[in-house]
């Protein structure tokens, strides 16, 4: 990674030159048996087509707050990284009511209803698959994301000292965020090509910068898991060793 990345945007340029081939995020859900592994180009292109449809389609601006109600999953880490390269504000579990826009799984639909803005629904169904019904009065991400384009250019330069991220009430600049993330990847032993196993939720600074940043940051990559406490130890073994994990935070 460079020096001179400033936002986890910028993260993600530096990831896709030094190396697009390498996996950046495997997923697992342990209620379903789904497992999805993203190259950084296909995580790279999902991130530019979610965040064309941020700007484009749902009229988002620099600044703008979009309340995320959505569990550790790899498409909310792509939500995360659109944000980013939008200057759009992530508010982690935050009230819709008081946001500009709102993201949610199926479960929280009721909730995001409170939103007078932008709604988009995830279903978070297996290879991104739609809901069978599209809820009413929101947008369906799997219908709308595909047709966006693989590149993106935002309207405006995003600021690294702007507001980025807020979770469990603590905001966070896009360059304050970076710099932690170098941080937390020092103290969980990350580098350059490590395999980080976690069960955190991404409810937490420390569930996002184990499932996302920190690997980020450093170039390593992420087994993101949820649902993790259906497994037993044996298979918990058995995933460190075929996903060749070099270290875990659980």
């Amino acid at each position: 990674m460079n020096a001179s990345d400033r936002t986890p945007a910028d993260l993600l340029r530096s990831a896709l030159a030094a190396d697009p081939a390498r996996p950046l995020v495997t997923f697992y859900d342990d209620a379903t048996g789904e497992r999805v592994e993203l190259s950084v180009a296909t995580f790279a292109n999902w991130v530019a087509k979610t965040a064309n449809l941020l700007q484009g389609d749902l009229a988002a601006e620099p600044g703008d707050r979009l309340a995320l109600l959505l569990p550790a999953h790899w498409q909310s880490a792509v939500w995360l990284l659109a944000c980013s390269s939008v200057g759009v504000v992530v508010d982690v579990q935050g009230d819709p009511a008081a946001a500009d826009l709102v993201v949610s799984g199926p479960d929280t639909l009721e909730r995001a209803r409170a939103c007078r803005g932008e709604r988009v629904a995830l279903a978070l169904r297996p290879l991104g698959g739609r809901f069978p019904q599209p809820p009413e009065g929101f947008s369906d991400y799997a219908v709308e994301v595909p047709a966006q384009g693989d590149r993106f250019a935002p309207f405006a330069p995003v600021d690294p000292d702007a507001p980025a991220l807020s979770v469990d009430g603590v905001g966070w600049t896009a360059a304050q965020l970076v710099a932690r993330a170098r941080e937390d990847a020092a103290e969980l032993g990350l580098v350059a090509g490590s395999r980080l196993l976690t069960g955190r939720t991404y409810n937490t600074w420390e569930g996002l910068s184990a499932g996302l940043f920190a690997p980020l940051a450093v170039g390593a990559s992420v087994v993101l898991c949820r649902n993790l406490d259906r497994l037993d130890e044996n298979a918990l073994a058995a995933r460190v060793e075929s996903e060749r994990v070099t270290g875990t935070a659980v």
